[in-house]
């Protein structure tokens, strides 16, 4: 898997994970995505702020400090549909 993709997959479901901290798959899921990052792209460092508008992701690779912005609406396509089906909020 590429970084980018890496990160963005990490970020989309680590903001589930923060919006439902009881929704152990997302966490597992971040788990992995988190792994993935670490071990196949020596990403340290690794979280993200969120503003207004854009989501910031900030890591370290090769102790080289990065730094990528999404769209909210990017970020929070996942958790809109998550939340949008009713299975998932029993």
């Amino acid at each position: 898997m590429r970084l980018g993709d890496a990160l963005f997959n990490w970020l989309q479901i680590q903001a589930v994970a923060d919006a439902r901290p009881h929704d152990q798959s997302a966490k597992e899921t971040a788990a992995f995505f988190s792994a993935i990052l670490t071990e196949d792209h020596k990403v340290t460092a690794l979280s993200y702020t969120k503003d207004e508008t854009m989501y910031t992701l900030r890591y370290t690779v090769e102790g080289k400090p990065k730094m990528e912005m999404y769209q909210i609406e990017a970020v929070e396509e996942l958790l809109d549909a998550i939340n949008s089906e009713p299975k998932y909020n029993q």
